[in-house]
């Protein structure tokens, strides 16, 4: 089968003007970024938000095999289309980071991407530097402030801001600034993170308007002053000077699906560290011109779809009709402790094993009182028997099942199971959400029932900066704001080495971070790097320009 970006650049686009009018924005509406992107700026419209089909995409415990997400995502959508839905998807924009180091880009694949995806995974309509600027200026006009205040009572005890860049670059995570003579600033330690981890980028994403951007900018804590007292954007003054530099990027941006369907692209959080779903504006858009709207959350569920459901749902009044829980047989045998080696070959008890973890993400979704439809991404190694057996478990647990082939087919290859989601919709839809927390709990109750609940754990412990933390977040009313768990994407618990289904384990949280723009509290579990390293043979290493065109990107 041909590359990714072979069968982009074989794929015929249509004008972002007419992808747009297919869905009713009208051409005022719409500021043209080229001949297949635009920003759109609209006006929501609650009534038509709340009549569509909000569908959720996640996925078991990510592992080297992968799950095809963001490819099942493109490819839903279009099956949808196939069978006379007006559906549209609305996906996070890529990180540069993964794009040139070890992950690659996330526009989808084969037959079920998102186009131009070589535009969509490099630089875009801009926003991913946009909200690097808006950070990286904050960050100087910090330090200016301490400059100018030097020696003075008004100067800050502790700086909190950290500069972002949208690379993966292991040397800037811990830095000295400020070094040779006075005249070039404070020395200070301060390091970078990348631009996905910024507060920034979680704060463009929850923010409902730019006047709620606005609000959320001012309330980023920056950090404290001497007589410990906490020191804000509002107090420094510069809420509107970062707010021009992200109005243009906060409109989303439509583009198309391979076969012509409009989608949504915008903002990128991770979902590791951050909250791991694409802006509230964008999501929004997808149902206010969608009758079904797709969207997927960062890694497996209980990262992603959970900060989805109890953060963003809760941000932004909406709530998903239904779950669908992306996997694969591969991905399942590696859960099951099968070779990498041997994961295409047949091996019942290796599936049989692996099955426990998609038992649990089932388990966990039903919790929420989701509907959940199990879409497996076949290959053409997949043996009968193997998914024979998988779609009688799920029949058993009391979930949908569904085959995907939207890699090699495109939305034909999605009919399946885009008529297995509206026959859900239709006949067996979701109950309200349950939310795994009420915000009026302690953090501690918070923290333990997504441990107990999601993951199923058994216990949590705090380490001694959480538990210094926690003053503080009582002090400023923290205590009753949402929980963003930060932790690895590979395990249940906080040990990336612990894959499939561990049991009786206890999370240990290192620290506890005020996010006060975003308005959650994140825990952090374990060793998590907000600066990524590139790998031993990054992706950059195979990214060339041909006659003119990429290559090389997936």
């Amino acid at each position: 089968m041909k590359s990714d970006i072979e069968i982009a650049h074989e794929a015929t686009l249509q004008r972002i003007d007419k992808i747009a009018a297919s869905i009713g924005i009208s051409e005022e509406m719409i500021d043209q970024y080229g001949k297949y992107k635009a920003k759109v700026d609209y006006t929501f419209d609650e009534a038509k938000i709340a009549k569509s089909n909000l569908i959720l995409v996640t996925a078991t415990t990510p592992n080297k095999s992968g799950s095809g997400k963001t490819t099942t995502s493109v490819a839903l959508a279009q099956g949808l289309n196939k069978i006379g839905k007006k559906a549209i998807v609305a996906l996070r924009e890529p990180s540069l980071g993964p794009c040139f180091g070890m992950k690659g880009g996330a526009a989808g694949g084969g037959y079920s991407q998102v186009l131009p995806m070589e535009d969509i995974n490099l630089h875009f309509t801009g926003d991913f530097h946009a909200i690097t600027s808006a950070n990286n200026t904050l960050a100087a006009l910090v330090d200016n402030y301490q400059y100018f205040n030097k020696g003075k009572a008004t100067a800050l005890k502790q700086i909190l801001w950290r500069r972002v860049l949208d690379v993966n670059d292991r040397s800037l995570r811990f830095i000295v600034s400020g070094l040779n003579g006075s005249t070039n600033g404070i020395p200070a330690e301060t390091g970078f993170d990348i631009t996905p981890a910024s507060e920034i980028m979680a704060i463009f994403c929850l923010a409902t308007s730019l006047d709620d951007l606005r609000k959320r900018i001012e309330n980023i804590l920056v950090g404290y002053t001497f007589e410990d007292k906490p020191f804000y954007v509002r107090d420094l003054g510069v809420a509107g000077s970062m707010v021009a530099l992200l109005k243009e990027a906060f409109k989303p941006n439509l583009v198309q699906t391979i076969e012509g369907g409009a989608a949504f692209i915008h903002g990128g959080p991770f979902a590791n560290i951050a909250h791991g779903c694409n802006s509230i504006v964008a999501t929004k858009a997808a149902m206010q011109f969608g009758d079904y709207a797709i969207t997927e959350a960062g890694f497996g569920s209980d990262l992603g779809a959970e900060k989805f459901l109890n953060i963003k749902c809760r941000a932004a009044g909406i709530s998903p009709k239904a779950t669908v829980l992306v996997t694969t047989t591969q991905s399942l045998k590696l859960h099951g402790k099968v070779d990498e080696k041997l994961i295409k070959q047949p091996n019942m008890d290796g599936l049989k094993a692996g099955m426990k973890n998609m038992e649990r993400h089932i388990e966990s979704l039903q919790n929420f009182g989701q509907t959940v439809i199990v879409a497996l991404n076949k290959f053409h190694f997949d043996v009968a028997e193997e998914l024979a057996y998988i779609e009688d478990w799920c029949k058993q647990k009391g979930a949908e099942f569904a085959m995907n082939e939207g890699f090699a087919k495109g939305g034909d290859g999605a009919v399946d199971l885009a008529k297995k989601v509206v026959e859900i919709i239709e006949n067996k839809p979701s109950k309200p959400l349950q939310h795994t927390y009420d915000l009026e709990d302690t953090v501690e109750e918070k923290i333990t029932k997504i441990v107990t609940k999601v993951y199923k754990g058994s216990s949590i412990t705090f380490g001694q900066k959480a538990k210094t933390a926690m003053k503080k977040i009582k002090e400023l009313g923290a205590d009753k704001w949402p929980i963003c768990i930060a932790k690895t994407q590979f395990s249940f618990t906080d040990n990336a080495g612990l894959p499939g289904s561990p049991e009786n384990f206890n999370i240990n949280i290192d620290n506890l971070i005020i996010t006060s723009g975003a308005g959650f509290v994140v825990a952090v579990a374990g060793e998590i790097m907000r600066m990524p390293g590139l790998p031993k043979d990054p992706a950059a290493m195979h990214i060339d320009v041909v006659n003119g065109e990429i290559t090389g990107l997936s």
